[in-house]
């Protein structure tokens, strides 16, 4: 009995030596490119960044106030007579969106997000609309939030289901289906 196991475990090495032998001499990999040159990293300095300026590559809206107040200084937007009370079920669903010479898309839902309720946007044009990522209702009045929770703009409804308002820049700002 002893003998048989020897040679099973004999017959299993030599299997397993000739399949691997098999299998690394069928190798497809790609022959290793050669290295490239590289060319010396020049020296200089650098300038200071300003901490004022904007990222590199924003664009940044004409219309809106300098960088960095357009949130900071939101006054509210007082509410007109003929505002309409609404509900948070009123505002689900995709909207227009316009201000100035933006006109876009946006999207309302009850997820809970920053403060208010998940919103975004699609092709607008201006930085300041395509941050708005959240909303909520204060009373009759609906908010348009950023990333940060940063006043967007400020909306009351009117007649019509149309709702008008003004960005945090002052900026006139309208939402309708």
């Amino acid at each position: 009995m002893k003998a048989f196991f020897k040679v099973a475990l004999v017959i299993g090495v030599v299997a397993t030596v000739a399949g691997c032998q098999r299998l690394s001499g069928n190798r497809n990999y790609a022959t290793p490119l050669p290295a490239a040159p590289t060319t010396p990293i020049g020296e200089a300095t650098l300038q200071p960044l300003d901490p004022n300026a904007p990222p590199p590559g924003t664009v940044l809206d004409p219309q809106a106030s300098p960088q960095g107040t357009e949130f900071a200084s939101a006054a509210p937007v007082a509410e007109p007579v003929d505002a309409v009370a609404v509900d948070r079920s009123d505002m689900l669903g995709g909207w227009k969106l316009a201000s100035g010479g933006d006109n876009c898309m946006a999207f309302m839902t009850l997820t809970t997000w920053a403060g208010g309720y998940r919103a975004n946007t699609r092709g607008c044009s201006s930085p300041v609309l395509s941050g708005i990522s959240a909303w909520d209702l204060q009373g009759k009045q609906v908010i348009l939030k950023d990333n940060n929770g940063g006043v967007v703009a400020q909306l009351y409804a009117g007649a019509g289901g149309r709702f008008n308002g003004q960005t945090a820049a002052g900026a006139p700002v309208s939402l309708f289906r």
